[in-house]
């Protein structure tokens, strides 16, 4: 309730007052390697409202779609879905001091979270202090997972259903960057709360690290009293690209209370890999690929997978950069995605025979900017999802189409 009627409040001193669109959060001092923007940048890069000398800006964004999918036939027929409206509420506290928060409502209001709400302590360039409710750097759509700076309706699926998108927890950390010539250098390392035996004990009925996202208590308690350790080092050439590689990982299993020894600490360890360029056509692709190890209990049936691995795959090519209805620097794009996930990597004890459980998926689609902040998207999607068996896959297919846009 106080959420709320802080953010109800800061809102109609912004609409009442004259306001300025700044395209970044703080404003820096202009250096020539400026647009060498990382994805640990992504909380900073995003349009906000400021008024005056308020120390207080605000921002946000929407997205909503229609969709048509069926499954092997089966339909549930056409869906509008408002899937998300998302509220950033900022403020530099000092010079070397900033706040910044994130709070989502998904579903209309089926989960309201609070997915970031940290404060940023600036020592030096290299040495940054952030504590709070901070997005785990597992990857590169985990912190850049604004819906206008995609042109797909759906999250990859690797991100969602291997790694939990928007994975968040309270805790403190450190990060840094290095700029040099083309280069810019960059780290992060955080201990915060962790995930809890849902990894393995969930209504998927198989070994599903998003399911401890339903688990609100790690916001005010440790599951098992272990942190969880998320750390990333990256990479970006003004000409390459960006390369970033991740690792989290600890105990997800309860295995004393007080005092008392319940189990042996059962382990969880992500590893991830991204990379993003542009290329002298201007075809954009970003990539991201994860690999899990998990200590699954001997007494769990195999459909358990104690490793997996998934990623995808985006091509999005600019054919048409022109004024379009009144849309002056408008562009059109042709873009493709590439999503492949198995969550059960092995073979059966019994037979020698591979356990499959895993989805392939593709998706193109056209998508229109009628500026940098608001994308309209028209996508088809095709899935073949195998069950564990290595049954015929059973294929789903259809139309989405929707917008997302920063306010």
């Amino acid at each position: 309730m106080k959420i709320s009627l802080l953010i109800v409040v800061t809102l109609v001193i912004c609409s009442t007052a004259t306001a300025q669109v700044d395209s970044t959060l703080f404003k820096r001092t202009q250096q020539d390697t400026s647009k060498l923007l990382l994805n640990m940048d992504a909380v900073y890069n995003r349009p906000f409202l400021s008024v005056s000398k308020l120390p207080v800006a605000v921002g946000g964004y929407v997205e909503a779609n229609w969709q048509h999918l069926g499954t092997d036939g089966v339909s549930e027929g056409h869906q509008f879905q408002m899937r998300r409206l998302t509220l950033f509420i900022a403020s530099s506290i000092s010079r070397r001091i900033k706040f910044l928060s994130e709070i989502e409502f998904e579903d209309g209001t089926k989960e309201i979270n609070i997915e970031f709400a940290s404060v940023d302590f600036e020592f030096h360039p290299l040495l940054n202090f952030r504590g709070g409710i901070v997005m785990n750097p597992i990857g590169a759509f985990n912190q850049n997972h604004d819906g206008p700076k995609w042109e797909f309706i759906d999250r990859p699926l690797s991100a969602t259903q291997l790694l939990p998108a928007t994975w968040s927890n309270v805790g403190f950390g450190l990060y840094g960057k290095l700029y040099k010539n083309n280069w810019v250098y960059a780290y992060e390392t955080y201990l915060t709360n962790g995930f809890d035996d849902q990894i393995i004990s969930n209504n998927e009925n198989k070994t599903f690290l998003s399911a401890s996202k339903l688990n609100k208590d790690r916001f005010e308690e440790s599951f098992n009293g272990v942190p969880l350790l998320t750390a990333k080092v990256a990479i970006r050439n003004k000409r390459i690209g960006e390369l970033g590689l991740s690792y989290m990982g600890g105990v997800y299993n309860k295995f004393q209370e007080d005092g008392l020894v319940l189990d042996e600490k059962r382990k969880h360890r992500t590893w991830a890999i991204d990379f993003n360029t542009v290329l002298l056509t201007g075809t954009y692709l970003t990539t991201e690929w994860t690999y899990t190890r998990v200590d699954v209990p001997s007494t769990y049936s195999q459909q358990y997978g104690d490793k997996q691995w998934g990623g995808f795959f985006d091509v999005v090519q600019p054919v048409l950069r022109k004024s379009i209805l009144g849309f002056e620097r408008s562009v059109v794009n042709a873009i493709c995605r590439f999503e492949y996930v198995d969550w059960n990597v092995g073979k059966f004890l019994e037979t020698g025979d591979n356990i499959r459980e895993d989805i392939v998926s593709v998706v193109p689609g056209i998508s229109w900017r009628p500026n940098a902040q608001t994308v309209i998207r028209l996508n088809y999607r095709y899935n073949w999802q195998t069950d564990i068996l290595g049954n015929p896959a059973s294929k789903t297919a259809g139309f989405q189409f929707g917008f997302s846009s920063y306010f």
